[in-house]
């Protein structure tokens, strides 16, 4: 019987282990969101002020075509800037630090869509790391099927006391 029981014990643990770094991430995961809302709010708030949208710039290849006698072949568009000013400043607040800075235009808004490809990778990662922990989770058959949310929840909570005897 001792057996039996230290095997479940083992599971327990295990179970304890990976449901509370499901936990994390799940965390982890609405955290990374947060930051990917305000960086898209940011770049919205950007092409607002530019004036342009993802779908209004032109191409480098219809710019050059409008005028080809006035401008040189080779002409970059950016799909953010498009004709605004690229050297204008503009305030960013960078990424995990609470320092504002002027930056130009053409910075900030590329600093924000590098950010936000990262932060779209990272969720990415994230989600397919919690669906791994959900489905080993559930093939341990630990999941709300069996048991509801709450004492999963409880499983990661739980804390070891020592047993107080009572001396009469």
């Amino acid at each position: 019987m001792e057996e039996h029981m230290k095997k479940f014990q083992q599971g327990l643990i295990e179970v304890e282990i990976e449901a509370e770094n499901l936990l994390l991430a799940r965390h982890e995961l609405v955290e990374i969101d947060r930051v990917r809302n305000g960086n898209r709010e940011a770049l919205t708030a950007l092409r607002k002020r530019a004036r342009t949208t993802k779908t209004n710039v032109p191409t480098p290849f219809e710019s050059i075509m409008r005028d080809v006698d006035s401008r040189p072949l080779v002409k970059e568009v950016c799909a953010t800037c498009g004709d605004h000013d690229s050297r204008e400043e503009t305030w960013l607040m960078f990424p995990g630090a609470d320092v504002f800075a002027v930056v130009p235009f053409h910075a900030a808004h590329t600093i924000l869509e590098t950010d936000q490809a990262r932060l779209d990778f990272d969720s990415k990662k994230l989600q397919s790391y919690v669906k791994e922990k959900s489905f080993f989770i559930s093939e341990k058959g630990v999941l709300a099927d069996k048991i509801s949310p709450g004492v999963l929840r409880s499983l990661v909570t739980l804390t070891d006391k020592p047993k107080i005897e009572e001396k009469d």
